[in-house]
């Protein structure tokens, strides 16, 4: 508990004059005002996180957490729980589509096991600090006791605390567990308060009668636990998961280092949600990558106030938005680093400045 309250007490606003002086730069670059849209937004948003007016390209690395979902009793996924760690292995072979997309970025990954149902072995990618086997069932009770919830957020503290040590100034979360997508519903669904058959989404790619039977499993998730909202951490431990305690953790602890997280698709945007509902300031220090196909992220990404940057009609997870938007990222901090201004290259300005109607 200490190390969490310790975290949540570092987490300060972004600064908004280091921004504005990132506005003035960007503004006298060769090019119209604005010209580069969501690229100039990229680079004054990591100023203000990092504090500098021009950030240079920063060492990356992709947080993957695992776990196990007890929900899946309930039959709402199409993929049996053992395929967990099968893919947490086709990761640290470096044959899943994450391992080639964090490669294209340059990026670091790292696997960790918070609470997959089996016994991974010891390899060098991935660190094992498995909270429980698996997450309880939510449809008949807590997913989670309020100490495991925490003791998995702090584990995510303390991963990225390590990361950022080593070097790490840009954070991407993606995770892996059979069945995560359901408790994702229940808490976009109870946070946004809307019908859990408006955010629901198929996941894995269930069926019509599947995805009957997953609305009605968080429907009675929500109804057995009755979480407390004002309680974000009695939220995530009724109906969340290991995974995404971890994640949650990997937010909070980056944003008190000062750090941008890059975040994935549904399951690391409830995490982002519980991140801000414990602490409202680290939305900030969020940046989405994409839209998933899940209609649940659409809603979470609206409740964060936060724009994605790509529009890619993927769903797959595992942090692979993420990987894919650190490209566009790094493209973003060299346009404000190595482009001329308009008095370094003897460009004239437009005569008026305001951006065309």
């Amino acid at each position: 508990m200490e190390r969490f309250q310790k975290t949540l007490d570092r987490i300060l606003p972004v600064n908004g004059q280091v921004m504005a002086k990132t506005q003035e730069r960007l503004d006298d670059l060769t090019k119209p005002r604005g010209s580069l849209g969501v690229m100039e937004t990229i680079a004054r948003k990591i100023a203000g996180i990092t504090n500098e007016v021009k950030p240079g390209i920063m060492k990356k690395t992709n947080i993957l957490m695992a776990g196990d979902h007890g929900v899946v009793e309930e039959g709402v996924s199409a993929y049996p729980q053992e395929v967990t760690p099968q893919m947490v292995m086709n990761f640290i072979n470096g044959g899943a589509a994450m391992n080639v997309l964090s490669r294209h970025a340059g990026s670091e990954l790292i696997i960790v096991d918070m609470g997959v149902a089996s016994d991974l072995p010891d390899m060098p990618m991935l660190i094992k600090r498995k909270v429980a086997r698996g997450t309880a069932n939510m449809c008949k009770g807590p997913a989670m006791t309020r100490e495991q919830a925490l003791e998995a957020l702090e584990i995510g503290i303390e991963v990225v605390e390590e990361c950022i040590d080593r070097g790490t100034g840009l954070v991407g979360i993606g995770e892996m567990g059979i069945g995560n997508t359901t408790p994702s519903t229940a808490i976009i669904s109870l946070y946004a308060r809307r019908p859990v058959a408006e955010v629901v989404g198929r996941g894995t790619g269930v069926d019509d009668g599947r995805l009957l039977i997953k609305i009605d499993a968080v429907k009675r998730a929500i109804e057995i636990n009755k979480p407390d909202l004002k309680d974000p951490l009695e939220v995530l431990a009724k109906v969340g998961g290991l995974e995404i305690a971890g994640l949650t953790g990997v937010i909070l602890g980056a944003g008190a280092r000062r750090v941008p997280v890059v975040i994935d698709g549904f399951i690391s945007g409830a995490a982002a949600v519980i991140a801000s509902q414990i602490k409202p300031v680290v939305k900030d220090y969020l940046i989405a990558s994409h839209l998933s196909e899940e209609p649940g992220h659409k809603v979470m990404l609206e409740h964060l106030g936060i724009e994605p940057m790509l529009y890619m009609n993927m769903r797959l997870g595992e942090g692979t938005g993420a990987a894919l938007a650190m490209n566009i990222i790094d493209a973003s901090l060299k346009i404000l680093n190595e482009m001329s201004t308009f008095s370094d290259a003897g460009v004239s300005e437009a005569t008026d400045k305001e951006i065309p109607q």
